[in-house]
């Protein structure tokens, strides 16, 4: 980064996402709303008064408070693992501390981090979260500055850069080319194979264009039934696929095995039991679930993420464009809390000091008359000056070749302003 970011300390990231970790995986790890609160609970039982649990289709993250970060990691790796049942070792679980903590959660709630950047959905998932945390009792001072300059972040990408308008004109795209392949989407029915965020957003924008009917299908039933709730749909166990992608005009996939879920077989045999009337698939998986070879096929029609741009006319360049514009942000927002951040550290200090004067201006109030000035203020600057007269003359004195006299008079001129003129200072009054 080209500012310096300073230190963060306390915050501590445990997680797996669509980059460390399959989406078998991701599956295992993943928890549905109803069990945050063993988790939470767990991490509490673990001496971690402050955390939060992030769990959506592309990612499963613990950010917490902890003095001892390394520990922290090291119990919430333990946790999120043995409730997947797997190892930890072997659960793809990433560590972030610190400044490379919060700069992830800033990506995070920017939609940066997403599969498909720019993505909506993730923000009000971190609300979402922190509402559930916050009645759990797990959200502290602390925290709540790290989520709360997050959500600054996220709004000043939205506001200030493109970012947010790809995942848009992509859903926007897929219902203009499902028009064209199908006509009135009042007479349509759907399939959304996989829970990903950009799924949902399809669906939900097809469903806004008038489909008439909506499945979900995935491999994790709960999973499959917690997103059909929030769109008002049906649930198709995942086995039956294949009479699921016959009774579809529109199929959304984003499931992201790393291996085909939309086969030749399963849509050849989907298509002669449709009698070839048209069937149009989304594919927004990263790798691909559908079969190239699948548009080979008469009656099917396949559109990954990148024809749909080409239909939104939003090219590579401008995208990566808007990215880089959002990174910047985010690496000036890291900067400013860093900065921020350091301040506050400071303030216990700067209240001492000025308590530390008051008091000693109180003493020699009571010393001297008030109405001679002069005496006053003699006496208060020796009674303030004492101290780090002696502390400046113990450290001239240590023998470290006048390292730490140098480095005394560098901060004094700092604090004070101070030009160093090289006289002997004058001895003042004794008391």
């Amino acid at each position: 980064m080209a500012e310096e970011t300073g230190s963060i300390p306390a915050l501590v990231l445990v997680g797996a996402n669509h980059r460390s970790a399959s989406a078998a995986l991701r599956d295992k790890l993943f928890v549905e709303e109803s069990g945050f609160g063993d988790v939470l609970g767990r991490v509490r039982a673990a001496g971690i008064g402050q955390a939060l649990l992030l769990s959506t289709c592309d990612r499963v993250e613990v950010h917490a408070v902890h003095e001892d970060t390394g520990a922290a990691a090291r119990a919430i790796a333990r946790i999120l693992a043995e409730r997947a049942g797997v190892d930890a070792a072997e659960a793809g679980l990433y560590t972030l501390e610190g400044a490379e903590a919060l700069r992830h959660l800033f990506a995070v709630a920017a939609s940066l981090d997403s599969l498909v950047i720019g993505e909506p959905q993730v923000l009000g998932q971190i609300k979402a979260s922190h509402r559930i945390a916050q009645a759990a009792e797990m959200i502290g001072g602390e925290l709540e500055r790290y989520l709360q300059a997050a959500y600054a972040v996220a709004k000043r990408v939205r506001s200030e850069t493109t970012i947010g308008e790809r995942p848009v004109s992509i859903a926007a795209a897929a219902v203009g080319v499902a028009r064209e392949i199908l006509g009135n989407l009042g007479e349509r029915s759907g399939l959304v194979v996989g829970v990903g965020e950009m799924g949902e957003l399809v669906a939900r924008q097809l469903q806004d264009a008038g489909l008439a009917r909506l499945v979900v299908s995935h491999r994790s039933a709960a999973r499959a039934e917690a997103l059909a709730r929030r769109l008002g749909a049906n649930v198709q166990p995942f086995e039956a696929l294949a009479g699921a992608l016959a009774a579809a005009d529109v199929v959304v996939t984003c499931v992201g095995l790393g291996t085909y879920v939309v086969t030749t077989e399963l849509m050849r045999e989907a298509l002669r039991r449709r009698r070839y009337r048209p069937l149009f698939v989304v594919d927004l998986a990263v790798p691909r679930d559908a079969d190239p070879a699948v548009n080979d096929l008469d009656g099917a029609f396949v559109y990954d993420t990148g024809d749909l741009e080409g239909v939104a006319h939003a090219g590579l360049n401008e995208r990566e464009v808007a990215a880089a514009a959002a990174w910047r942000l985010i690496d000036e927002e890291l900067a400013a809390y860093a900065r921020a951040h350091s301040m506050r550290a400071a303030a216990p200090s700067v209240v001492a000091l000025r308590d530390h004067f008051e008091a000693a201006r109180e003493r020699v109030l009571e010393e001297v008359d008030p109405g001679d000035a002069a005496a006053a203020t003699r006496l208060l600057i020796n009674r303030l000056l004492h101290d780090p007269s002696e502390a400046l003359r113990e450290i001239a004195a240590a023998g470290d070749g006048g390292a730490g006299r140098s480095a005394a008079e560098k901060l004094l001129r700092r604090l004070f302003r101070l030009t160093m003129s090289g006289r002997a200072p004058t001895e003042g009054p004794k008391e």
